[in-house]
């Protein structure tokens, strides 16, 4: 005689309750996984991010002997209709001097355009010495039509790397940066204005009625 199984609704409850706990717990990683990995590139300088430094912090700094060449770099993205380039090639610093350099920018579009600056240095072990104190890349950039701009950026390396072994025999430091449209203004870019219809021109034979 077949023996009849009775489902455990308690158990399975139990389980499904563990499973909707699991998933609401990943998705919340998820969305916590993005600020908390650039907090921790900012921190360690992973994959050549930069710093920040205020003012009075950068006033504090001893300049060291020491020279590094700094080198610039300037991208933009495939559909970001600017003109990006740094206006210098390269200038050479002494550790812990703090040093201005500029890059320019020109809208090649008949309309407004927004953009933001992604950055990176390399060697990467330098990253986290390589302190910006203002940039054009910490704010959104809007050019109008055809506008063109100089954009600064007052930068330091940090005596540290002077005591870091794996860092501290870089010789050459490349700043990049690339220029993509922020999503507000493809979006403003892609509304077309609604065209009105047209009147008609009165037909002669009709006027004369």
């Amino acid at each position: 005689m077949a023996t009849t199984v009775v489902p455990d609704t308690a158990k399975n409850r139990r389980v499904g309750i563990l499973a909707a706990g699991g998933a609401l717990a990943m998705l919340g990683l998820g969305y916590a996984s993005v600020p908390l990995y650039r907090l921790f590139c900012q921190v360690t300088g992973y994959g050549g991010t930069t710093q920040r430094a205020d003012a009075v912090t950068a006033a504090g700094v001893k300049i060291a002997g020491k020279v590094v060449t700094v080198r610039f770099d300037a991208n933009v993205a495939r559909d970001m209709p600017w003109e990006f380039k740094p206006m210098q090639v390269k200038q050479e610093v002494r550790i812990g001097e703090r040093q201005i350099a500029r890059y320019y920018a020109r809208n090649l579009a008949n309309r407004k355009v927004t953009g933001t600056a992604i950055f990176n240095v390399s060697p990467e072990q330098a990253g986290k010495y390589f302190n910006k104190i203002e940039c054009f890349c910490f704010t959104e950039q809007t050019l109008q039509a055809g506008q063109d701009v100089p954009m600064p950026v007052i930068y330091y390396v940090d005596p540290a790397i002077l005591d870091d072994p794996a860092a501290k025999d870089i010789e050459e430091i490349t700043l990049s940066y690339t220029f993509n449209e922020t999503h507000e203004s493809l979006a403003a870019a892609a509304q077309k204005p609604v065209s009105q219809p047209m009147e008609k021109p009165l037909d002669p034979a009709r006027a004369r009625r």
